[in-house]
């Protein structure tokens, strides 16, 4: 008989349990549906659904209150702003379990803990996405024509400079001015032509046969 047991313990102390728990009620607001054994998906749900109760509340009790299990202020604002409305007129109930299988290894059940949604609210939230979708898609267009518009002016604001600053050499006061003249490079040099360091042709070196006959007096 189960008389005065009203949880399962999970194998853990009460502390550690009571970290799990948050934990997975604070998972289960910010997915929306998290995956984990069935025992411990029983467990949360209770907690969960206890949480969403208070939220529908709405006043600052509930928010406090509700602030000293759910981990993260953003996710607080999410259950009561965002998942609370949409309860509104549902009285519990407001989470489902589906059976998944045995997980490989310890052969553990498992199962989806997730939020119910009615097909109206499943709609909206789908309609929502996809026209934030396409703000995004056209804000990031809008993004990237503007770059390109003030990339075409910045180029030819660079070619008029460019354009004005030859004339300016050309022209000094209406006068024309001389161009310096270019600098002509030296002719290739000939096969059998030696320079020197200063580009100075130097005198030819005789062969090697023809300085070892000086030296030997040949």
């Amino acid at each position: 008989m189960r008389h005065r047991k009203d949880h399962r313990k999970l194998s853990r102390t009460h502390s550690h349990r009571r970290a799990l728990l948050r934990n997975l009620a604070t998972s289960l607001i910010e997915h929306e549906r998290i995956e984990t054994t069935l025992a411990k998906a029983k467990e949360a749900r209770r907690l969960a659904e206890r949480m969403i109760t208070f939220a529908k509340r709405g006043d600052l009790a509930a928010r406090r209150h509700v602030a000293r299990f759910i981990h993260g202020d953003h996710n607080v604002r999410k259950l009561f702003d965002t998942v609370a409305p949409w309860y509104a007129e549902r009285n519990g109930g407001y989470t489902r379990i589906v059976r998944v299988g045995r997980r490989l290894g310890d052969a553990g059940e498992t199962a989806l803990l997730e939020l119910v949604k009615s097909p109206e609210l499943k709609e909206r939230l789908r309609n929502e996405a996809e026209e934030a979708a396409k703000a995004a898609k056209a804000a990031k267009t809008a993004t990237k024509a503007a770059g390109r518009a003030a990339k075409g002016d910045g180029e030819k604001a660079a070619k008029g400079e460019g354009k004005a600053a030859k004339g300016e050499g050309k022209t000094e006061g209406g006068v024309a001015t001389a161009e310096a003249p270019k600098k002509e490079r030296p002719g290739k040099a000939a096969k059998g032509d030696r320079f020197s360091k200063r580009g100075a042709p130097s005198a030819p070196k005789h062969s090697t046969r023809a300085r070892q006959r000086g030296k030997s007096g040949d």
